[in-house]
């Protein structure tokens, strides 16, 4: 058996990012920026008021009273044209370009006005309440580099920076494929006792979709060798083949038969973790193919360490091995064997003094106990018995 993280290597860290697409800007959140991008303006392309008021010449402010003639007004988008000669003032507004022969804003609050006049006590503070050309960003300067998670925030820069189009790294196509004679749909009108609703499905479509792969469900595909092959074929055009069950080495676990049967290169089936053992990792072509347990923990804690980061990588994202970060124990917990287990836990305590309260039933078909949890303890092969207050790795999901 492989231990995670050699699985891992073989599964992430040898993925490459898919290829590049261009798409519009507002459908790029999620995706990862292929090349960078420069400003094609500078941001803002002049100077603008930051405030309601005046623009006037710093030069005609001495702190006490004094009169400027009112002689026209900027608008944004509609800017003041013409020369402001001393002792005159442009009436303005929030985001309007400030007229070439002024240097200051004063606030409306601090000026009256009568008659065609302004009259005003404000001292001389050059810049004040002006938003500088290119306070932003400048044209031709660098705004966001390859690399770049987008997010709306990002989006709304690049926008800003003049990119109507983005070029990305394409989202990987998903095909995730259930198996097993006794699965039915979630909506069936009535169940028979030896039937399993098939959870497992929209469990690891929805994991995937939230981090923006494009995930489709091929169907159900019934424990034999020609519904399998059948429905592995038609994953042929998929950037990532995921199988769910007959992973395992029972007379109807005949996934793994399936897959070979269709040329695919096994890397290897079994690692060294708990719930999770059985996982099968191979290429079909340039389809990548993961295999995970059955039971429905099981499937999830694999799709969380392997399948989740493999399309991260694939996206150009970062994708380390899911590690944790260290919280106190509030229940001691047994030394670990042979193999790393991925404890069922909840966050407890106020906000600032959290501490783990792993399950007590880990047994791997429990979706309740996995719904009620916030994540999975780290439990490293061999590791000594933990206590009260000790520090363990936790993975939140």
């Amino acid at each position: 058996m492989l231990s995670v993280e050699k699985a891992f290597e073989s599964i992430v860290a040898a993925a490459k990012p898919l290829t590049t697409e261009r798409l519009p800007v507002e459908n790029t959140s999620g995706r990862v920026l292929a090349a960078p991008i420069s400003a094609r303006r500078s941001q803002p392309g002049c100077d603008l008021s930051a405030m309601d008021g005046y623009a006037v010449k710093s030069t005609d402010l001495s702190g006490d009273m004094v009169s400027l003639k009112l002689v026209g007004e900027s608008a944004a988008g509609a800017p003041y044209i013409g020369a402001v000669k001393a002792g005159e003032a442009v009436r303005i507004f929030t985001g309007a370009a400030v007229p070439d022969d002024t240097d200051q804003v004063v606030i409306q609050e601090n000026t009256e006005a009568r008659n065609g006049l302004i009259y005003t006590r404000e001292i001389a503070a050059p810049h004040k309440n002006i938003r500088a050309k290119g306070i932003d960003f400048n044209d031709k300067q660098c705004v966001l580099d390859a690399g770049t998670f987008l997010t709306p925030k990002t989006i709304g820069l690049a926008a800003a920076a003049g990119h109507g189009y983005l070029m990305v790294h394409r989202a990987p196509k998903v095909a995730i494929l259930s198996t097993g004679d006794e699965l039915v749909a979630p909506d069936k009108k009535q169940f028979q006792a030896h039937e399993t609703v098939n959870s497992t499905a929209p469990q690891i479509m929805s994991l995937l979709t939230s981090a923006s792969a494009d995930c489709s469900f091929i169907g159900q595909a019934k424990d034999d060798l020609s519904s399998l092959r059948k429905h592995i074929a038609a994953a042929a055009d998929a950037d990532i083949l995921i199988t769910i069950g007959g992973a395992s080495v029972g007379d109807k676990d005949l996934v793994q038969k399936a897959l070979s049967a269709e040329s695919m290169h096994l890397d290897f089936w079994k690692v060294a973790m708990r719930p999770g053992k059985p996982l099968i990792s191979g290429k079909i072509n340039d389809t990548i193919v993961l295999g995970l347990p059955g039971n429905p923990v099981s499937a999830f804690v694999c799709a969380l360490l392997f399948a989740r980061p493999l399309v991260d990588k694939l996206m150009g994202r970062p994708a380390p091995l899911p590690a944790g970060v260290p919280l106190p124990l509030a229940a001691s917990m047994p030394e670990n064997g042979p193999r790393q287990h991925y404890v069922r836990a909840r966050l407890i305590g106020t906000p600032g003094q959290r501490k783990l309260d792993p399950a007590v039933d880990q047994d791997s078909s429990l979706l309740s106990v996995l719904a009620q949890s916030d994540g999975l303890i780290i439990r490293p092969p061999h590791c000594p018995e933990a206590k009260i207050g000790d520090m363990v790795p936790f993975l939140p999901f």
